[in-house]
């Protein structure tokens, strides 16, 4: 009987904004019941300050499972220009062994794909970019899977491509799903939009999954702070968000990944919409 795995996706903390009643609740849940492996795409901290550096540190290093870290456009430093781009990734030192790891469980590798850069020839950063050494770093990885094998690729940026290339959420994200689709990843799994959702994007090589998780900070966009948590029995992967609320999993996810996918900020910004999600009163008796 194939091996039965579950794996816990966060992503978009933003330690010195994160929300400390769902992080406490997270590192309960883990603590009582350890998964196989915890995946976090990106977005640790809130500006990539030392202190929330340190924060994400000391929290992430307490889990006593298998974690692979994304690097997030916000763990990008953001006030120091000289250290953006001749050590960009020096605030991770903590936690190095963590970065873009790749974890292998019985019959299912999760693997790394990189999707930010420390600079980029367009105004917004932000947005993710999947460079050809990452994906060729990325597609090595998925090439040195066994056969009968399944993979699970962890991104931060969606790698979708909408409207023209300047305003494109993850520049040659269509590009890097044709290349997944053809090695047949079970999933790809990624944050940013601090919402969850579960699609399928087409290529002309197949269909490739889309699973994002929601954030665990502050900075909601639609729905109340959540993670995924899969399950992979062999055959099936299957996805529960769970919330404190205790929203159904349909509830929590998104359509589709939005253009704009930049949850509202804080520090004075105009907060978004929040989506009415459907609740059932109890009977009173």
């Amino acid at each position: 009987m194939p091996a039965r795995h579950r794996i816990l996706h966060l992503s978009d903390i933003h330690f010195g904004l994160e929300d400390t009643r769902a992080l406490d609740w997270v590192e309960q849940l883990i603590a009582d019941n350890p998964p196989d492996a915890v995946v976090i795409t990106g977005d640790l901290t809130m500006r990539a300050r030392h202190r929330e550096f340190d924060a994400a540190t000391q929290w992430i290093t307490a889990l006593d499972v298998p974690v692979s870290v994304s690097i997030g456009n916000h763990d990008m430093p953001y006030f120091d220009l000289i250290e953006r781009f001749a050590n960009p990734y020096k605030r991770f030192e903590g936690m190095k062994a963590l970065v873009e790891r790749e974890i292998d469980l019985p019959n299912l590798a999760l693997i790394p794909l990189k999707t930010v850069r420390r600079w980029q020839p367009r105004l917004d950063w932000s947005k993710g970019w999947v460079t050809e050494d990452a994906l060729e770093n990325t597609l090595r990885a998925l090439d040195r899977v066994p056969e009968g094998m399944k993979a699970i690729v962890m991104v931060h940026h969606p790698l979708r491509e909408v409207g023209t290339q300047g305003t494109a959420l993850t520049k040659r994200g269509s590009h890097a799903l044709e290349e997944l689709a053809k090695r047949g990843v079970l999933a790809v799994l990624s944050g940013h939009v601090h919402d969850a959702f579960d699609i399928e994007e087409a290529t002309q090589h197949g269909s490739v999954r889309m699973i994002g998780a929601g954030t665990l900070s502050q900075r909601t966009r639609s729905t109340p702070p959540s993670f995924n948590e899969l399950t992979w029995d062999g055959e099936r992967l299957t996805v529960e968000v769970r919330n404190l609320q205790d929203v159904d999993t349909p509830d929590m996810m998104i359509d589709d990944v939005p253009e704009d996918a930049m949850p509202p900020r804080s520090e004075g910004e105009p907060v978004a919409p929040v989506r009415q999600i459907p609740r059932v009163d109890p009977p009173v008796h």
